[in-house]
This record gives C-alpha cells, sequence and structure tokens, in this order.
C-alpha cells in the first residue's frame, strides 16, 4: 500500500498529466512542457515505486491510446535495451529544442519519449 505522502504525489502526477494534456491541445507548448517536466522530477524521486510508476503509465495511455498506434506497435518488436535508447535520444533532442526556446518542438520530443515508457 502507498502512503500518505505517495498518494499526493500520485494525485499531483496524475493532475499534471491532465493539466499538460490540456494546455497541449490548448497550443501552450511552454506551460505543457512546464507541466511535463515537473511530472518527470516528481517521478525521478519516485523511481523505485512499481506502483506509482503502473500509475503514471495507465494515465498515459489514457490519453496516447489509438487504435493506429505506430509506436505502440514498434515497442512491441524492440527489446529493452532499444526502448530506454530510444528514449534517452527524446530526451536529448528535448533538452537541445528547449535550450532554442522551441517549446512546440520540446514538447513533442517529450511526449514522443512517454509513449516508449
Amino acid at each position: 500500500m502507498m502512503g500518505n505522502t505517495q498518494n499526493y504525489i500520485l494525485s499531483k502526477i496524475i493532475s499534471l498529466i491532465k493539466s499538460s494534456e490540456n494546455k497541449y491541445k490548448e497550443k501552450n507548448f511552454k506551460g505543457s512542457l512546464e507541466d511535463k517536466l515537473e511530472i518527470k522530477s516528481l517521478m525521478n524521486q519516485l523511481s523505485s515505486n512499481k506502483e506509482i510508476i503502473d500509475e503514471y503509465k495507465k494515465e498515459l495511455s489514457k490519453i496516447y491510446s489509438s487504435k493506429f498506434d505506430l509506436i505502440k506497435d514498434h515497442k512491441m518488436k524492440i527489446d529493452d535495451k532499444k526502448r530506454m535508447e530510444i528514449i534517452k535520444l527524446l530526451e536529448i533532442k528535448t533538452q537541445e529544442k528547449l535550450s532554442k526556446n522551441d517549446y512546440e518542438g520540446a514538447i513533442k520530443a517529450l511526449r514522443r519519449s512517454e509513449r516508449y515508457q
């Protein structure tokens, strides 16, 4: 079972996921990216908590579910090492875009990396 602190953090993560998605749809790429980076920070603090990681992935799957999902198909055909390499490359691309104040490019790369999780 999760403790109160972990429940609070999980509810904050879920709230941020929804907030980021709404901002993305409104083309507020900077705001969406800021929410995603806060989620990443919270997730890094709890990286060993399987329950929270599972809930996080479940929330992401609600947002990214699609009948025709090429990333999902690709993810099923690659091993974990290759999947982690792709995630790392997309996270580097996020940072590169962010350093150029390309918030739209940064959030798109970060969202793509989440789909490989």
